[in-house]
């Protein structure tokens, strides 16, 4: 089994935009130390719960601090950019970090209207129209495939590097499995979006998966959130906080930061509140370490992978630190 991680920067406690950012390295270190396989970092616009908004400068400072972690973000949302400069962007990252860079895409917004017309120069456009080219323009660029026949013939992306980074795309649908598989990019199911379809998504993109410059066999991993604590109680004081700002999230609510666990008990859920609530639950992955790993275990066989991407958010960083470390130790004992 491989452990990874994806952070999102969560403002948790009183942590300000900037200290989340830092608490974004500080895990990576840790994670570098306890033997993850993949740190990610998402792309997310105009948030005050998530302060990660540019993966690939986050990327360059993490490059940095570790060493041999496979590094990568989850995702940059191509449609918002040229897929020439994102190629080049992640070219200048693998030749800080040559082997252990992860290119993960995306076609979701990444946050609300108003900042995807800021992204596009106060253009109001379709969001991922062309998300499909765009997918063979990067790979044509990261593989040096532009031949005299391309329309910007032998046009190359900067800097020239020896090795290319993994792609791989996210997605919580058919859609984009049928659209990973086409591409033969490595496949992430977001199972901490969707609770729902997953095992069918995967099916299709393992049945219909075209050999490229991206890979020659299909590539799966799973994203899930998980919350991992000593005690089922324990656990459950965590999860209860997500419960609240995952429903809060659906019901356009702008929560700032997430939840505390006494907010959450607090809180006074209705009928169908608390419908949506067990519904969420099939995004999370909460208990033990016994009763976590056992649930993981499920999980992959049924999604046909090896690996798990874990996205841990808790109101206080030492409850995610543990968290992710008992997760470790479960699978290593």
């Amino acid at each position: 089994m491989k452990l990874s991680i994806l952070d999102q920067s969560p403002l948790i406690g009183d942590a300000t935009p900037a200290e989340a950012l830092k608490q974004t390295v500080e895990l990576a270190k840790q994670a570098e130390k306890w033997g993850y396989h993949r740190f990610w970092v998402s792309e997310h616009h105009f948030s005050n719960r998530l302060a990660g908004s540019s993966p690939e400068v986050l990327l360059g400072h993490l490059s940095a601090v570790t060493s041999h972690i496979r590094i990568g973000s989850g995702g940059v949302m191509l449609p918002h950019y040229s897929a020439y400069k994102v190629a080049e962007n992640f070219r200048v990252l693998e030749a800080l970090a040559p082997g252990r860079i992860d290119l993960g895409i995306g076609r979701a917004p990444g946050g609300m209207p108003i900042s995807s017309i800021a992204l596009h120069h106060g253009e109001r456009k379709r969001l991922g129209d062309q998300y499909p080219e765009q997918v063979e323009e990067l790979k044509v660029y990261l593989h040096d495939l532009a031949d005299e026949f391309y329309p910007l013939p032998h046009l190359t992306a900067s800097p020239k590097v020896e090795t290319a980074p993994e792609v791989w795309m996210l997605g919580s649908s058919g859609g984009s499995a049928r659209l990973a598989a086409k591409a033969g990019a490595g496949y992430t199911f977001a199972l901490f979006i969707n609770g729902e379809g997953g095992e069918d998504s995967v099916e299709q993109y393992i049945n219909r998966f075209e050999p490229s410059a991206f890979g020659e066999e299909p590539r799966v991993s799973l994203a899930v959130f998980v919350l991992c604590a000593e005690t089922e109680e324990q656990a459950e004081k965590l999860a209860v906080s997500l419960d609240l700002s995952l429903l809060a999230n659906e019901q356009g609510q702008n929560l700032e930061g997430f939840p505390s666990y006494e907010k959450a008990q607090a809180y006074s859920y209705s009928p169908y509140e608390q419908k949506r609530v067990a519904a969420n639950r099939q995004r999370m992955v909460v208990g033990t370490p016994s009763s976590v790993k056992k649930q993981l275990t499920a999980l992959t066989k049924a999604y046909r992978t090896n690996e798990v991407i874990a996205v841990t958010i808790t109101h206080r960083m030492q409850d995610r630190l543990t968290s992710y470390r008992l997760l470790k130790e479960a699978f290593d004992a």
